[in-house]
């Protein structure tokens, strides 16, 4: 089997027209139709049922459509990675969790700022992988409470966000200022997916149990806080989460909550024995950061 067949197979797929699949290929038609019937013979299976009307693709053809787009793309990005490797340009990648939290991107920007050329690839992945990832070298920088954090990846705490709840609108919380964290008990509580955010899950039930109850936990779980808010907004459940979403979420609206009062301490993650200079920036800048805020805390306090 070669990658120029399964380019040709995924070409007639989309088209499903033999000359318009040739045409994208810049090959000729019969050259394609010998590729793709040389690649039916190496399977033993027949991909694509075709007259000279139509093109429809059979069960074998669609299951091997699905993994030739994905050898395809994994290729494409291999080839990427290469050429970036290659590229004068430093490179740093970085972990974040959810692409609603505003604190990696504030952080970024700075750093950008005193790199310009700098080339950052962001990568979504949860904290137990941003940890593996660190300590195998496939990441640079990370983000996540750093309380599980594993030998050889250093931290520095530099947030601390104000936990609160998202409701949906109309919702008897909408009205309040704030939500006692012991009125959560009669509500259904939505949770991230535990393998991407044990350690998110663990503070949402410490949490809670500082309220002497333990919550009625929602049956379903999500990936990303967007998803999380479409199903608060269709009144299916609640969902605690920091204050540092970018912006409201449609339907829904955020309250803090009180009794007691939370804050979720994200961590800046990164490996120890990293002593580039692009790392570093990174972390001086999530300290200005934690300098800011501490600023604007005090200022609210003196001002409250």
């Amino acid at each position: 089997m070669e990658l120029r067949q399964l380019r040709y197979f995924v070409a007639v797929c989309e088209e499903l027209n033999f000359g318009r699949a040739a045409a994208r290929e810049h090959i000729v038609q019969s050259a394609l139709s010998q590729q793709i019937q040389r690649l039916e013979r190496e399977l033993g299976v027949r991909l694509l049922d075709r007259t000279t009307h139509y093109v429809a693709v059979t069960p074998a053809g669609a299951a091997l459509l699905v993994e030739a787009r994905q050898i395809l793309d994994q290729v494409e990005r291999a080839a990427q990675v290469a050429r970036t490797a290659q590229s004068t340009s430093p490179t740093l990648r970085v972990g974040i969790i959810d692409a609603s939290y505003d604190s990696m991107p504030q952080i970024l920007h700075e750093a950008q700022a005193l790199f310009p050329d700098l080339v950052i690839h962001q990568v979504e992945a949860g904290v137990p992988e941003q940890y593996q990832r660190l300590v195998d070298g496939r990441l640079d920088v990370g983000i996540g409470r750093a309380a599980l954090a594993p030998s050889g990846v250093a931290s520095h705490l530099f947030r601390l966000d104000r936990l609160g709840v998202l409701v949906p609108r109309g919702h008897r919380f909408a009205d309040l200022d704030a939500v006692p964290a012991e009125a959560l008990a009669r509500e259904p509580l939505l949770l991230a997916e535990e393998m991407k955010a044990p350690e998110f899950n663990q503070f949402t039930v410490e949490m809670c149990r500082a309220a002497s109850f333990t919550p009625t936990v929602y049956k379903g779980t999500v990936d990303s806080v967007h998803a999380a808010s479409a199903l608060v907004a269709q009144g299916r459940c609640l969902y605690c989460v920091p204050s540092s979403c970018i912006s409201a979420l449609p339907g829904t609206i955020w309250r803090p909550l009180t009794e007691p009062v939370s804050f979720y301490p994200w961590s800046i993650l990164w490996r120890a024995a990293d002593d580039s200079d692009h790392v570093h920036a990174v972390v001086a800048c999530a300290r200005s950061m934690s300098e800011r805020l501490s600023w604007l805390d005090a200022a609210d306090q003196a001002t409250g």
